[in-house]
């Protein structure tokens, strides 16, 4: 009951918190802020050689010559945010598929790791990428984590997410995540639990195949898609989502990986303290991060941010030296501070004078609400150095993170339409 009652509330919060102020992009930190809290450099490539129904990201059938264009307006805008003054010690790249023109990914890499103190790189792909001679230019680069989006491995669903015939069989994916497993210092495989044909059976099979594989990290997410784009995946993947199954899937997807793997996050698993380190939600490890692409999202000096999701004006708006912005919405210091609460401790646990250096003692002023419910629902421990979820706090973070997704797919397709 509680998680139903969660879910609600933080689909209404999280929907009221991203409405953007269409415009109002006046409100954008243009010079760098000061401090010395992480950074983030995001580049979101939209392109993809197919597209797949259950996704919300943003995301264009692949073209050559655009993205080819769009590669090079990437890097222009990459050294919009150096003049004016940002630094970034980490690079994630997602889409889309980022390694769909391998050749302009790479020389995007290495131009911002000579412009900026870069000490973490992290690259999403997909599986038909997996050879041994683009691992090695993601090397070269610097790559040391690479996120393959498998989904699963089931050949029905496979079939139903219209994944079969561009990757193959699931034992062909399993042969391809071999083959680069080892070769970086994480590779992490993105599956999805929840799906309306989803079994038990085929979940545990699919986890049997990880544990059998031995990859480093293991992210499993659950079925996230936003409301405008329901109706059309429901229909291409047989069925309703059943949020009810929700909990039970994840119970048994814990059960199994926590005797191997650690909580990396609520839905991140790694098999060891390098995996741990690099975590696929780079909003729990970053305080700030610029989104850079085309329907990129940001998040810096307390603005939060998008791109245009116009790919064409994206190109032309950075060829005249303009940000792409299309809105801002600036955050007040009590959903600042909450946001950064849900975030930090989306790890599992939050070392609570970190939040308190960077919230002052107010910090408890906007989050008592927070802790005392989620104390009551036997969510969380509170010690006296930091504040950590319980296994029913975990699941509770699932939800709540599912429910912040949905929120940002809706905010996507709303600037789509």
């Amino acid at each position: 009951m509680i998680d139903v009652i969660v879910s609600k509330v933080a689909r209404r919060e999280f929907n009221r918190a991203l409405k953007f102020e269409d415009g109002n992009i006046e409100h954008f930190p243009r010079a760098a802020a000061q401090g010395q809290c992480e950074r983030l450099l995001y580049l979101h490539i939209p392109f993809c050689e197919q597209l797949c129904p259950y996704c919300s990201f943003h995301r264009v059938v692949f073209e050559e010559d655009l993205c080819r264009a769009y590669f090079a307006a990437l890097r222009k805008e990459i050294l919009l945010y150096k003049r004016a003054g940002w630094s970034f010690s980490g690079i994630y790249c997602g889409g889309g598929t980022p390694t769909v023109l391998l050749d302009e990914l790479c020389k995007t890499i290495d131009l911002a790791r000579a412009e900026f103190p870069i000490t973490s790189v992290s690259v999403e792909t997909n599986p038909n990428h997996l050879t041994e001679a683009n691992a090695q230019k993601l090397l070269a680069s610097g790559v040391g984590r690479l996120s393959v989006g498998v989904q699963s491995f089931d050949e029905k669903l496979l079939k139903q997410m219209q994944r079969y015939t561009k990757y193959g069989s699931g034992e062909e994916i399993a042969s391809r995540l071999h083959l680069v497993n080892g070769l970086f210092d994480t590779v992490n495989v993105d599956m999805i639990f929840n799906f309306p044909t989803q079994s038990e059976a085929t979940l545990i099979q699919d986890v049997k195949t990880l544990l059998d594989i031995g990859v480093s990290q293991i992210t499993y997410y659950p079925l996230m898609v936003s409301d405008f784009a329901r109706a059309a995946m429901l229909e291409k993947l047989g069925g309703t989502v059943d949020y009810r199954r929700e909990r039970k899937f994840y119970k048994l997807i814990s059960k199994h990986l926590e005797k191997t793997y650690s909580y990396s996050s609520a839905w991140c698993f790694s098999r060891n303290t390098a995996a741990a380190a690099a975590i696929d939600e780079y909003i729990v490890d970053f305080d700030e991060y610029a989104g850079l692409g085309s329907g990129a999202i940001g998040f810096l000096a307390s603005a939060c941010y998008a791109n245009t999701f116009d790919i064409k004006e994206y190109i032309a708006s950075v060829n005249t030296n303009k940000l792409p912005l299309l809105a801002v919405r600036c955050f007040t210091q009590a959903e600042q501070a909450r946001y950064d609460f849900m975030m930090k401790l989306f790890s599992t646990r939050l070392v609570i004078k970190s939040l308190e250096k960077k919230h002052s003692r107010s910090l408890w002023r906007y989050i008592w609400k927070d802790l005392l419910a989620f104390r009551l629902a036997g969510a969380i421990t509170i010690g006296a150095d930091e504040i950590r979820l319980t296994p029913t706090g975990r699941y509770l973070w699932v939800a709540l993170m599912r429910e912040f997704f949905i929120a940002v797919n809706n905010f996507r397709d709303y600037c789509r339409k």
